[in-house]
């Protein structure tokens, strides 16, 4: 069986995806593709990475997971999808000890025990530092960002560390990863890539994203446009849809409002730039493939 397990990270997703492949789910279901729904693993999983961490899974701990989390019998399963936003840890703790998730590949690690006799992969959406932070302080009870930020610098602060950080814990674990801002634009490759569906095939809500930053006269437009050229490849289709935002982009969906003492213009320009330059690096990541448009 493939395990994937969709991590977020905080305020990249707000469950949207597995909303959207829930919507998908009961076609998916005869090819083996299980949505379930998150009421029935998420504290499963927490509890199993909290409990297991220094102790090995007991022998039969992995169909008694599948039993709760399944409505149809596991051997009827060869991809099983787990979305958990929460895995790491909650947000508040995001930046516990100074680290940047600083428990993910712990508890990647005891996940791949106990699911050790079936394809483990992971998921993630990373988001710009400058707008990450302050979104996951902002759902957090913490009144001082300073005190969120615990010591770390976000002028330091990089997601390829954290993936080579997991790489290192577990070299056998294939990495995907996206960047939150081209979601409009990828949303459907995101979908069907976690699905393990191909990329050619039709889903429902392949334009969900899409449709949030555009004006619905813009998205009447497109869909018309669509439905005139069928044959268009993807990266056409995306090259269609950059046209259009430039067009008819809500412009309140897409800019973000900052308030942080000592956050001007120009740090947020470097934050955002040293994220860029970080998501180049990341695409160069031995057995990491990052989605881009």
């Amino acid at each position: 069986m493939q395990v994937i397990l969709h991590t977020g990270v905080h305020c990249t997703d707000e469950d949207r995806l597995l909303k959207c492949l829930l919507r998908n789910a009961g076609e998916w279901r005869h090819e083996g593709i299980a949505v379930p729904g998150p009421g029935k693993y998420r504290l499963l999983l927490s509890e199993a990475v909290n409990s297991l961490v220094e102790v090995d899974p007991a022998p039969d701990a992995r169909d008694i997971l599948l039993d709760a989390i399944l409505a149809q019998d596991p051997d009827q399963v060869d991809r099983l999808i787990l979305c958990h936003e929460n895995l790491f840890c909650v947000p508040k703790l995001t930046l516990a000890g100074g680290r940047l998730y600083r428990k993910a590949e712990q508890r990647l690690e005891v996940l791949c025990r106990l699911f050790a006799e079936d394809e483990v992969e992971l998921f993630m959406g990373l988001r710009d530092p400058a707008t990450f932070l302050p979104a996951v302080f902002r759902a957090t009870p913490h009144e001082d960002f300073a005190t969120f930020l615990n010591g770390v610098d976000p002028m330091h602060l990089r997601w390829s560390d954290l993936l080579r950080r997991i790489r290192d814990s577990l070299p056998g674990l294939p990495v995907t990863v996206w960047a939150n801002e081209d979601t409009p634009l990828i949303w459907g490759e995101v979908v069907r890539e976690v699905a393990g569906i191909e990329l050619t095939r039709k889903i429902v809500g392949a334009f969900d994203v899409f449709s949030d930053i555009i004006s619905p006269e813009g998205m009447k437009r497109f869909r018309a446009f669509l439905k005139e050229h069928p044959n268009i490849n993807e990266m056409q289709k995306r090259r269609v849809m950059t046209a259009f935002l430039d067009k008819y982009a809500l412009d309140d969906a897409i800019e973000e409002e900052l308030d942080l003492p000592g956050w001007d213009a120009a740090y947020v320009d470097m934050l955002t730039e040293l994220y860029e330059d970080d998501l180049e690096q990341i695409g160069r990541m031995p057995g990491v493939t990052l989605i881009a448009p």
